[in-house]
């Protein structure tokens, strides 16, 4: 156990439960993860003078920032649900947050809205400020998906068997339209280990017709390097 997690009473400690359990979230947070550090740098070292350049990260922000609205609706409607169903109020804390993000995703859509159309004396500020705050934006974040991932994962291994958490991914997944899908995986591509990447399309392959996972194995493709994408093909039993 590392020195951050033992300290009693803090409130991002591991939780206590075997590593075996289905874990709802660490495909999508790792994904997540590498968008928002993504576009944090890409905000941070844009050259506000080049209008493409400038218009290539402000789709980003926004890209990102729709992706997160969605990710809030998704959990707020299948993880909290089923945990508030079977222990009232054990979403709380998580669900309150996702109000406040929804606030500040709306208003770094307006940030990046006001970049993109502005005049040349106004870029550089308004380019520093969207800076600030989508790091500040990311950093509450990590914090709250470290906390999902403890204390909302204990509740969910507490009420609910392997199957049943299954199950619900499995519904939750169903909702997510194909552009959404290969976005994320995208960003999964880059943001999950080799074996992790694996398990997922032996998922994919069980579920998904042999067309549709070939497409989205040219989404993985296309932004890892070679001997990555080397490694994966192996591990899923094909030619690089």
């Amino acid at each position: 156990m590392d020195t951050v997690s033992a300290q009693p009473g803090n409130p991002y400690a591991a939780a206590a439960v075997p590593a075996t359990r289905f874990d709802i979230y660490v495909f999508i947070h790792k994904a997540l993860r590498e968008f928002m550090h993504h576009t944090v740098a890409a905000v941070g070292a844009m050259d506000v003078a080049d209008a493409g350049e400038r218009a290539e990260v402000c789709d980003q922000v926004e890209l990102l920032l729709a992706t997160l609205r969605g990710h809030v609706q998704h959990e707020n409607d299948f993880i909290h649900t089923a945990i508030e169903a079977r222990r009232p109020g054990g979403a709380a804390d998580t669900t309150e947050d996702h109000v406040g993000h929804l606030e500040a995703i709306a208003n770094l859509e307006d940030e990046a809205h006001a970049l993109r159309s502005a005049a040349p004396g106004q870029r550089a500020a308004l380019a520093l400020r969207l800076y600030r705050h989508l790091a500040v934006f990311v950093g509450e974040n990590l914090l709250h998906m470290q906390v999902e991932e403890t204390h909302n994962n204990a509740a969910l291994w507490a009420l609910y068997r392997d199957d049943e958490l299954l199950e619900l991914h499995e519904r939750l997944m169903a909702t997510i339209p194909p552009q959404e899908m290969a976005l994320v995986l995208r960003w999964m591509a880059m943001a999950l280990s080799v074996p992790e990447l694996a398990i997922l399309f032996a998922e994919l392959r069980a579920k998904a017709p042999p067309q549709a996972v070939e497409a989205l194995l040219g989404v993985v493709r296309e932004p890892v390097p070679a001997p990555r994408w080397a490694r994966l093909a192996m591990a899923i039993g094909r030619q690089p």
